[in-house]
């Protein structure tokens, strides 16, 4: 039975498919979007979270760590991820009092994720909800999503993906009869920027939107992150939406920059790469542009309005 690195299970969600839904997020993604409201997705393997705002600097977890990777300063306590080896012990997570250190990441297996999800069957039935499996990219763990999709399908439980769309043909072809919707993320469409800002090229994503586009078109919402300097160029969006008329797609969702990646990707020790005073577009100017794109053959909306 296949197991599933899983960073995090979210109960009562109501924006990430129809009615109420328990969306399962899936390490590991094949992008580097600098944006990233999830960076701790992006790799495959379990990683340490510091939130320093709950730490005491009481030296527990320097204590603990037996590969010395922690290091008590004056300022509070100093990680070397490189050092880090992530035991399996993860004997700094258990040591601190104040709870300021996590895992972000465990492997689960399909029985266990499904407990959770049917745990909320009465409020998919309510609601006309279901599961929801994001991440990262739940594509890039085909053989669990496979099985956790068909679990669900047998269970009579409405499933919806979110995907970045980067994934072998066979991959999507396997699973798409078993997912009721797809939220497909289209980011930045001219090939050149798209590799240099996000380290692939869309050639892949591009394959599978056509691929879905011919046999589930209706089960398709694309959203495009409206990140200021990075994707909300004309070029960008009208590009995006006229593709999309041309493949016959008829929902596509803005979805608002947000900044919350950033102290994540801090607590995780990443750099973060934005720009110091990016800020969100406001929601009227993301109706602007939404009225902008929206044509008698493509409905476009803000996401969670």
């Amino acid at each position: 039975m296949a197991e599933g690195m899983v960073f995090d299970i979210q109960h009562f969600a109501v924006h990430d498919g129809p009615g109420i839904r328990t969306l399962v997020f899936l390490k590991g993604c094949p992008l580097s979007c600098p944006w990233c409201c999830n960076p701790e997705s992006r790799s495959f393997r379990p990683q340490l979270r510091h939130s320093a705002f709950r730490c005491r600097s009481c030296g527990a977890c320097a204590h603990a760590c037996r590969a010395g990777a922690v290091r008590l300063k004056e300022e509070g306590p100093s990680f070397d991820r490189a050092v880090c080896r992530q035991c399996e012990t993860w004997g700094c997570v258990d040591a601190c009092p104040q709870g300021a250190l996590a895992k972000a990441g465990r492997l689960m297996a399909v029985p266990e994720v499904m407990a959770h999800i049917e745990a909320d069957r009465s409020f998919y039935e309510n609601s006309g909800g279901g599961a929801t499996f994001s991440g990262g990219e739940p594509l890039a763990q085909p053989e669990f999503l496979f099985e956790v999709l068909s679990a669900c399908r047998s269970s009579s439980i409405s499933t919806a993906v979110e995907t970045c769309g980067y994934a072998p043909p066979e991959v999507l072809e396997q699973v798409a009869s078993l997912v009721d919707h797809f939220y497909f993320d289209l980011k930045v469409l001219d090939p050149v920027a798209h590799e240099s800002l996000l380290g692939r090229t869309n050639g892949p994503i591009m394959d599978s939107l056509q691929y879905l586009a011919m046999v589930s078109p209706d089960k398709i919402t694309i959203r495009v992150p409206v990140v200021p300097g990075y994707t909300d160029s004309p070029d960008n969006l009208q590009g995006i939406a006229g593709l999309l008329a041309f493949l016959g797609l008829s929902r596509m969702e803005l979805e608002p920059y947000h900044p919350f990646g950033r102290s994540k990707a801090l607590s995780f020790g990443m750099a973060d790469l934005l720009p110091p005073d990016l800020a969100p577009s406001s929601p009227a100017h993301l109706r602007e542009l939404a009225a902008g794109l929206s044509t008698p053959f493509l409905a476009c909306t803000v996401a969670g309005e």
